[in-house]
């Protein structure tokens, strides 16, 4: 039995691990040990001891990159906004324009988890809290349940792309790329997102009327309200994404910035009866602290993982195959694309990155021609640097797809617990045009990489 083969088996083991929902960190760290632990009795010349030498630095390793400092920096920026309800302040504040329109609420819904996602950077996260938040007030309004829940778990899978992201930044870690750049070239897909799901709800609504109500129009003192509530959150979020944008700030400062501005934001609404109180600061750290030890863990449990694949040669066998083989290099991504999709289904975006990405980024390089090839000679017609961002932004299109992907979709279940009474096929119904329209936006991109390039071009030039 071959190095390979061990590789495969111990893949096969841990998506059977993870399908028992064993922990995903422990998943990993556990096949990590246990399939190295196989190869040195298979092959004697990787010896078990040396490779045990290693943990006394692995782990410091994988929390000590001071690009990962970013990740409980933003987590806490996304749990002080949910604490302060800046996610209510961020929907009744779009209503106040998009209101006036059939189908506005639910426009507003898109707009305000386009806003929280990129808080808080997690989809799962998003379609909770504005599920909590936007599905009574659509409920209240009497829009087609299968739509309204729709719409809700469509929008949650908005937060993993809008910068700030946290899935950028481990994608960013493990493909060595610029975090920055990664941030820059998500905002033109990101945006593209909110368009085409506004625009998905305003051709349903007018070829299906009964879907929404007729539009009714805010009171003009509560739409002043909304309003000014709205003002400070738009410019706390317009401050990170233009300054990341524009390279005005590196990503862990930007973090840090938007960490203080809210809490500042929280207690200042205080004074109003509402914001941030001792014992919401205090479940926020405490929150962050439990989610970050969680990644991190993860995150040390895919050290382990890729240490085990490398030893095995599963990288480099994979990557070999795919250069050999006859198939178009544009064929091998659509098949790595669709294979993130379905993946997707099951696991979080997190866990698929970390799982999936050190096996694929190698066979993407050797198809492309190497780390070190022009853009001319280039299969995909460009350099590894921009391949890293091409790809980057194109899997977690399709991993966030998978939260969306009937019949399995983790996102649909949230929304639909939240429901209660919509039946799980009306909630699936009601997301099958976004997921279509999902489609066509990976479909551009794939079409037209500048799409995702141009930004972070024009701004390193």
């Amino acid at each position: 039995m071959g190095g390979e083969t061990i590789g495969l088996l111990g893949l096969l083991v841990l998506f059977l691990l993870l399908a028992l929902r064993i922990p995903v960190g422990l998943a990993m760290l556990l096949v990590g040990i246990g399939g190295n632990y196989v190869l040195s009795l298979v092959l004697p010349y990787l010896r078990f001891e040396p490779y045990l030498y290693q943990f006394k630095s692995l782990l410091w390793n994988a929390m000590a990159n001071y690009d990962l400092s970013v990740v409980p920096l933003f987590i806490l920026m996304g749990y002080l906004a949910a604490n302060a309800n800046l996610s209510r302040d961020l929907f009744q504040g779009v209503n106040a324009f998009s209101g006036r329109f059939r189908g506005g609420v639910a426009m507003s819904a898109i707009g305000a988890c386009a806003g929280f996602g990129a808080v808080c950077g997690s989809s799962l996260a998003t379609a909770s809290t504005m599920g909590r938040v936007a599905l009574p007030e659509l409920r209240r309004l009497n829009y087609a349940p299968g739509f309204a829940t729709g719409v809700l778990a469509a929008g949650g899978t908005l937060g993993i792309l809008i910068p700030p992201s946290v899935a950028l930044v481990i994608y960013a870690t493990i493909v060595e790329a610029s975090i920055l750049e990664m941030f820059q070239a998500a905002i033109l897909p990101g945006t593209l997102a909110v368009v085409f799901f506004v625009l998905t709800i305003f051709v349903l609504v007018r070829v299906r009327p009964s879907l929404a109500p007729d539009a009714i129009p805010m009171a003009a003192e509560e739409r002043r309200h909304a309003i000014r509530r709205l003002v400070p959150v738009v410019v706390i979020f317009g401050l990170i994404i233009l300054g990341l944008g524009f390279g005005l700030f590196t990503p862990t400062p930007a973090a840090a910035i938007g960490a203080f501005l809210i809490l500042v934001y929280g207690l200042y609404l205080r004074r109003h009866g509402e914001g941030l109180t001792l014992a919401s600061i205090k479940s926020a750290l405490l929150s962050t602290a439990v989610t970050s030890g969680m990644i991190y863990f993860i995150l040390f449990g895919a050290e382990v993982l890729k240490g085990f694949f490398t030893r095995a040669g599963l990288p480099e066998a994979l990557a070999s195959w795919a250069a050999a083989s006859a198939l178009d290099p544009m064929m091998i991504m659509l098949l790595i694309l669709l294979a993130l999709i379905v993946l997707g289904c099951f696991m979080d975006s997190l866990s698929m990155i970390l799982v999936v990405v050190p096996f694929l980024w190698p066979v993407l390089v050797e198809i492309n021609g190497g780390d070190y090839v022009s853009a001319g000679e280039a299969a995909f017609g460009m350099g590894t640097d921009d391949l890293k961002i091409w790809f980057g932004i194109l899997a977690l299109i399709v991993v966030e797809l998978g939260l969306i992907t009937p019949p399995v979709g983790l996102n649909v279940f949230i929304i639909n617990a939240l429901a209660g009474d919509v039946k799980m096929a009306e909630t699936f119904k009601g997301v099958l045009p976004f997921f279509g329209m999902e489609l066509v936006r990976t479909g551009l991109i794939l079409a037209f990489p500048a799409l995702s390039l141009i930004v972070p071009r024009l701004l390193s030039g």
